[in-house]
């Protein structure tokens, strides 16, 4: 399994981002997605579930605010972040079956 997020980045409070996850190595369709984060000085926080067949499930800080999706014939999964806060700042991952990638950095800040 690899893992390989993109589109983090620095923008403003109430700014926008879309991250990405390239997958390969296995039979993307066929597995749950999740997005978690890492703060500086904090543990790992679930962010955000899809399902192989599109059900998803939100942590209740970006429920309303980050949409999840996937592109199974891409093999993409990404992430919609809208009306970002200073606490959203944190490395972001794509991660299944106990596998994540490197990461993509998100700072939110004026």
């Amino acid at each position: 399994i690899q893992l390989v997020e993109s589109g983090g980045g620095l923008v403003q409070p109430g700014g926008s981002l879309r991250l990405s996850c390239a997958a390969s190595g296995f039979t993307f369709s066929t597995y749950d997605m999740n997005w978690v984060r890492q703060a500086p000085g904090k543990g790992r926080e679930w962010v955000s579930y899809i399902s192989g067949g599109s059900r998803t499930n939100y942590a209740s800080s970006v429920k309303g605010r980050f949409t999840i999706s996937r592109d199974n014939a891409k093999n993409n999964l990404y992430l919609q972040m809208n009306d970002l806060k200073p606490e959203d700042t944190a490395v972001y991952y794509c991660e299944t079956a106990g596998t994540r990638g490197q990461g993509t950095q998100v700072t939110v800040s004026s």
